[in-house]
């Protein structure tokens, strides 16, 4: 997955106006006629949800768009240059390098149909109808196109989901992602097995819900062990944080620890994300023998804790209802919440 991009785009040159005189049958000398040239085209970031990361745009360093073309005779416009559109996936941040190369937010576009106009295009030249006086009544010269704006921006990439699972190597997240959503992610018995994140669907009866799993975490990724942390950037964005936990483990309550530290290294306002704990493989016999010790041993975290089999999918159904209710409530809260922040402005009645 390419979620970063750094390119230089270029907006169009606008078109030269014309250098023209009108010439027909009894008009030898008709005056200046010559027409003006076309804008340049702009250049336009744009959400387009059928784009799923920022690979499209990762082989080339620069975007221009089209020139405009140049005025003709008969007083004739030059066609206006065709818009750049670079379109990106939903929750893509767009950044303007500086000169001294720090960046600059734009836009944020978290909806379907967000768009930027990054670079404008040039403004095309006027034609030498326009320079037509009392003491110049054949001018020879017309002005040319400008110069289209050159941008150098940022794009990066961050998923927008309602669900979002995390976990050391090997606790289970790619088999509970596939009993989940029917997604199909790498399912193997050694750790790391998921090198990239993976997204799936839960069907619901209001709306379907995106759950996106993230490679495995484990103590020092902060510091490049295993695959690093390079993609908790995809976690900043989603409503609900699944932390999933090896029921076989040793240490449970170290197992947390470990992936909230993590998370804290990458960005400490992951830690405010509304989370669950989810204990896996309690189809296996030591595990469910001692559910109510890990019940008892979990209870200081003060969340809601949850027993599932990704395997045989025991507790699986309750846990994805109880989720998506969860996810529903956080929806409605953070809708509440952008309804009160509408300032309204009433004048007051004069005194």
């Amino acid at each position: 997955m390419i979620d970063r991009v750094n390119i230089y785009l270029k907006a169009g040159r606008g078109g030269d106006g014309s250098v023209s005189f009108h010439r027909g049958r009894y008009i030898p000398l008709g005056g200046p006629d010559g027409g003006d040239g076309g804008r340049g085209g702009d250049s336009v970031v744009m959400v387009d949800e059928r784009v799923s990361d920022l690979s499209h745009l990762d082989n080339r360093e620069s975007f221009t768009a089209e020139n405009g073309l140049c005025g003709g005779k008969e007083k004739r416009h030059g066609r206006a240059g065709k818009n750049l559109v670079l379109r990106v996936p939903k929750g893509t941040t767009v950044y303007e390098v500086k000169e001294d190369e720090s960046l600059q937010l734009l836009v944020d576009m978290v909806k379907e149909g967000d768009k930027i106009q990054v670079a404008k295009g040039g403004k095309g030249g006027r034609g030498n109808i326009h320079f037509k006086t009392a003491v110049n009544q054949a001018p020879r010269s017309a002005e040319k196109g400008d110069t289209g704006q050159t941008v150098r921006i940022v794009l990066e990439y961050k998923m927008v989901t309602d669900i979002c699972l995390v976990g050391r190597p090997n606790s289970g997240k790619s088999s509970l992602l596939k009993i989940m959503t029917r997604a199909q992610p790498k399912i193997a018995s050694y750790p790391f097995s998921t090198q990239q994140p993976v997204l799936g669907m839960i069907i619901g009866d209001a709306r379907d819900y995106v759950v996106a799993e993230i490679p495995a975490l484990d103590e020092g990724s902060s510091s490049g062990r295993g695959l690093g942390n390079k993609f908790l950037q995809h976690v900043e964005r989603t409503r609900l944080l699944v932390y999933l936990l090896d029921g076989s483990s040793l240490d449970l309550s170290r197992d947390i620890d470990v992936l909230k530290a993590e998370l804290a290294l990458c960005n400490r306002n992951l830690l405010a994300i509304e989370k669950v704990v989810v204990v896996n493989k309690i189809d296996l016999a030591d595990i469910s023998f001692k559910m109510d010790e890990i019940k008892t041993e979990l209870k200081p975290l003060d969340v809601s804790v949850f027993f599932i089999s990704a395997e045989t999918g025991q507790g699986v159904p309750q846990f994805s209802e109880e989720i998506v209710e969860l996810v529903e409530k956080i929806t409605a809260q953070e809708k509440f919440q952008k309804e009160s922040e509408v300032k309204i402005f009433r004048p007051k009645p004069r005194k």
